[in-house]
């Protein structure tokens, strides 16, 4: 039989192990890609280290997918062989809970998450879910589309579904991994952007990726600086802890929303009296799904919206992974094969 290799986790924090494994076949309803590049998020070590609930090892990460279509199982009509394709954090659902019935399909009850529920992209061949593929414009590098199926559609969805309209002052708090395709995608839907980092240096950088302003949070306060420029219709918030979260939420409009796509454990604290006097609320936003990551995708296609990124054979799967772990990748870490 055919083999390729996968990079698979045999245990909780185990080490990334490159082994053969037979090419799996489609099922029914089924599509069967061959990777050829797969980005390393942060959301990966739920796998590496074995923080996701009712995880089955051995599995191999890898969420930010990019290919073609190598074989459909019986059922599939949508997808054909040679079609280029990405799969994202999403990928699938069940069709029958509440929330699918109501088309709210991300919500989904059951949702499978790609590279946690079934093995994902660190490995030449994977099979998804036809509900869980997305296609990939021609224009674009499928390099530089991996990221876009994680870090590209959380942002831009969340953007686009904020209630921001073109001209209203929309803050992205961080310029990491998220946040410098954040600041993009912002910019191009006609924001007024403002970048809030810390450190003079990265004020350069947020002018390059569109923002209109800069607030370096560790020379001035930022609260005070969003007020001068009249309040944020809406706060972006990439960052991975939550402290400096709580510490923005003064820094919205009256009815200026926070959006919170940086995954963190610990709580954002805000006095209650911060919210209601001025309208202000708080909301977390999940990725999209795959026809959402198509729209991001297109959006970029025409844009211009790219990540900055580094390349890793995918012999070098480890050094990828802590590469991102770091917190020094520049932005993105890519797997290629």
């Amino acid at each position: 039989m055919a083999s390729m290799r996968a990079a698979q986790v045999t245990h909780a924090g185990g080490p990334l192990e490159i082994v053969e494994r037979e090419i799996p076949h489609p099922g029914p309803g089924q599509v069967r890609i061959k990777v050829e590049a797969c980005g390393v998020c942060h959301s990966d070590s739920f796998t590496k280290e074995g923080h996701w609930p009712g995880l089955v090892f051995p599995r191999v990460p890898g969420h930010e997918v990019a290919g073609f279509v190598d074989e459909v199982g019986d059922g599939v009509t949508v997808w054909k062989k040679g079609q280029r394709v990405g799969v994202g954090w999403h990928g699938g659902h069940d069709f029958t809970c509440d929330s699918c019935r109501r088309g709210d399909f991300i919500a989904c009850a059951n949702a499978q998450v790609c590279g946690i529920s079934y093995d994902g992209g660190y490995q030449e061949y994977m099979l998804a879910p036809q509900e869980a593929v997305a296609a990939m414009p021609e224009g674009l590098d499928l390099v530089e589309a991996a990221p876009l199926m994680c870090a590209g559609i959380t942002t831009y969805n969340a953007l686009r579904n904020s209630g921001a309209r073109p001209g209203d002052l929309v803050a992205v708090q961080g310029i990491g991994g998220l946040g410098h395709l954040g600041i993009q995608y912002a910019a191009q839907a006609g924001y007024r952007v403002v970048a809030i980092s810390r450190g003079a240096s990265n004020a350069e950088l947020a002018a390059g990726f569109g923002a209109h302003h800069y607030i370096d949070s560790a020379a001035a306060d930022a609260v005070a600086e969003l007020q001068k420029l009249g309040g944020a219709r809406v706060i972006l918030a990439t960052a991975p802890t939550a402290k400096p979260m709580s510490a923005l939420i003064p820094g919205l409009a009256v009815g200026g929303k926070m959006i919170v796509v940086g995954a963190t454990t610990d709580p954002i604290e805000v006095p209650s009296i911060q919210l209601i006097g001025a309208r202000r609320s708080i909301h977390g936003w999940p990725s999209g799904t795959a026809r959402d990551s198509e729209d991001a995708l297109r959006f970029a296609e025409m844009t211009g919206v790219r990540p900055k990124l580094e390349r890793f054979p995918f012999e070098q799967v480890n050094q990828a992974y802590e590469r991102m772990m770091s917190g020094k990748a520049v932005y993105r870490v890519v797997l290629t094969f």
